[in-house]
């Protein structure tokens, strides 16, 4: 057993594919699908899970409103604590005020704005600190144990896994609709990996490719090297703020070894140049962190299988960054 907050929480429990299908049962019923979007200059199907349209800007709702919704009527008044440098804080503020639940997060410093700006926005209390000298998830542990509250960590977490696995399972919907058969390659953003661990129990038939920045690909080396490693020091500077993780979870990591997953990483410039291609060709908004399964491909880095998955993770970047990547 382990704690959130004073909440004794069973840690035996794993994400599982009948929990990605209730949580998208859930889900059904209160966003609608974000589009599927064909991606042009491919023979064979390349599609984009634009999750940058969710409400919030990102697919961290999903896992965000699976947690908090599964919650006890007690814990939902006691309130949520969770860490974030802005994706996931959005989602559970989200999930936090639609289900009348008090909700506080620990945001780095030097996240975007227009992530802290959203988050407040959506009534939940924000506490900054230094992401290069202090522990987000001591500060997040101590809050939660203080208050009583339950901690909502970002990918560590069995419900948050299974609720981003909807994502894919949504697309191999969208994809049966269209008379396609489900995707054999997809690529996806990863950070922590619940994004990845939760499409990878979803979609048991592909392939799994994780993207991931140049210097902070952790996962892609834990996955090659067959057992986790972190970050290595004094890793380069990013614009993926959302995938800088400096250590992923056993939890994630075993899901994804487990499926014979395999990791890539991509540069700062092959991002930017993804970010101008979803705008050209796509006519969607993607933050550097959401581009970087695109990145992957569309710099060689992955090659199309016969019917290819990206997902577009999050489009919430603050418009001059972005003014900036589009002028090149």
């Amino acid at each position: 057993m382990f704690q959130f907050g004073d909440k004794a929480v069973d840690k035996s429990r794993r994400p599982t594919v009948e929990g990605v299908i209730k949580a998208l049962e859930k889900l059904d019923k209160i966003v609608p699908s974000t589009p599927l979007l064909p991606l042009p200059f491919f023979d064979e199907p390349l599609l984009c899970k634009a999750e940058s349209l969710q409400p919030m800007g990102a697919f961290k709702l999903r896992g965000a409103w699976h947690r908090l919704s599964d919650l006890s009527e007690a814990e939902k008044a006691a309130g949520v604590v969770a860490f974030s440098s802005g994706n996931h804080a959005q989602g559970v503020a989200w999930a936090a005020r639609r289900l009348g639940i008090a909700a506080a997060i620990v945001m780095p410093a030097d996240a975007p704005a227009a992530k802290r700006e959203s988050t407040v926005a959506l009534g939940a209390e924000v506490i900054r600190y230094d992401r290069a000298t202090e522990s987000r998830e001591a500060i997040a542990a101590a809050l939660a144990a203080e208050r009583g509250a339950v901690l909502v960590p970002s990918f560590d977490d069995p419900w948050v896994i299974e609720g981003q696995g909807t994502a894919g399972l949504d697309a191999v919907r969208q994809m049966a609709e269209r008379g396609l058969a489900a995707p054999d390659r997809i690529v996806i953003p990863c950070g922590g990996g619940g994004l990845s661990a939760g499409i990878a129990l979803a979609v048991p038939g592909a392939e799994i490719v994780v993207a991931e920045p140049e210097g902070w690909d952790d996962m892609g080396r834990s996955l090659d090297l067959g057992e986790l490693v972190p970050v290595g020091p004094n890793p380069p500077p990013t614009a993926c703020d959302a995938l800088q993780t400096t250590r992923v979870s056993p939890l994630t990591f075993d899901v994804l070894k487990a499926r014979g997953a395999r990791g890539v990483a991509v540069s700062e410039a092959e991002v930017a140049a993804a970010q101008r291609h979803a705008f050209r060709h796509l006519r969607v908004v993607v933050e550097p962190g959401g581009a970087v399964a695109l990145a992957a491909v569309l710099a060689g880095k992955v090659a199309p299988g016969k019917r290819t998955l990206v997902i577009l993770s999050g489009g919430n970047v603050d418009a001059g960054d972005y003014a900036r990547v589009l002028q090149g």
